[in-house]
């Protein structure tokens, strides 16, 4: 993976949470911690601290998308549901030859501009 940041860019990321409280992870934030009622403030995050959600995860599920939406120059795209280390699960693009079931794989985070809008950060899997 380049380093951009060498370059003034800032590398894209996608953040989890943990409850400072209790210590339980959660990947999108909740508004209140399901194990100890914990609430986060939207705005200052106080009680939780974020993480930087990348590295070792295996592939749960996983489809093949062929009607992309307006914008899109691949014929298709892979997408897949991972479960990390820390038991979070997330989705996002699948770029393998032949994905199976269980496969380890690495999660990695880049910024997306194949849609229209603004470019937003998305997950993709590799082995």
């Amino acid at each position: 993976m380049i380093d951009f940041s060498i370059y003034g860019a800032k590398t894209p990321t996608i953040k989890a949470y943990k409850c400072l409280t209790c210590g339980a992870v959660y990947y999108p934030a909740p508004m209140v911690c399901g194990k100890c009622s914990t609430r986060r403030d939207p705005v200052t995050g106080k009680g939780w601290e974020t993480f930087d959600l990348e590295g070792s995860c295996v592939l749960l599920t996983w489809t093949r998308v062929w009607n992309l939406p307006e914008g899109y120059t691949k014929k298709y795209l892979l997408f897949g549901i991972v479960q990390f280390e820390n038991g979070l699960r997330a989705s996002g693009q699948l770029e393998v030859e032949d994905p199976r079931i269980g496969m380890k794989l690495n999660a990695t985070v880049k910024e997306s501009d194949e849609r229209p809008g603004n470019p937003v950060n998305v997950f993709v899997f590799r082995e």
